[in-house]
């Protein structure tokens, strides 16, 4: 099998890089008024306060696409890039389920579901290009972290998040 030509590494690693950004887009329309939201939220201790949110984000969805483009360099991918397509996708719908329509308990089953679908894809990615898996274990503890978060807050903010 020939290598893909230069120009078409970058336009795949751009396409990837987009694709995961545009998540964050998505998500980052929902969360315009995340900061003064999560502000008043009651909070545990040790939540993070609100402006690591965007930088560490920034990053993981940066690390995304490069894990992305490496697992479409090779062969087979359909079903790796498939199932990081629909991670991507559920990524960008709890920032609406939690910050917009202030859905606690669904928000804390949909990201347990995925945590579920980035396990499984950091598997995939790791059979196929090991660094690409690698690629997205900060990815995975962030959104461990995610996860109780969304639980002690739906549970702290009932009046809120119920």
């Amino acid at each position: 099998m020939r290598a893909p030509s230069k120009r078409r590494q970058l336009t795949g690693l751009l396409g990837w890089l987009g694709i995961s950004y545009l998540a964050a887009a998505i998500g980052a329309i929902a969360s315009i008024n995340a900061v003064d939201f999560y502000e008043r939220l009651a909070q545990p201790e040790w939540a993070p306060p609100a402006a690591v949110f965007g930088p560490v984000w920034m990053t993981l969805y940066g690390l995304m696409g490069i894990a992305a483009w490496l697992i479409w360099r090779g062969r087979p991918r359909r079903k790796a890039l498939n199932l990081f397509l629909i991670q991507l996708a559920l990524n960008a719908l709890w920032s609406w389920l939690y910050f917009v329509w202030h859905l606690g308990a669904v928000s804390f089953y949909s990201i347990l579901v995925l945590w579920v679908l980035i396990l499984c894809t950091l598997i995939t990615f790791w059979r196929r290009k090991p660094l690409a898996g690698l690629l997205l274990v900060p990815y995975l503890l962030w959104v461990s972290l995610a996860s109780a978060l969304t639980l002690a807050t739906w549970q702290l903010n009932p009046q809120i998040l119920g």
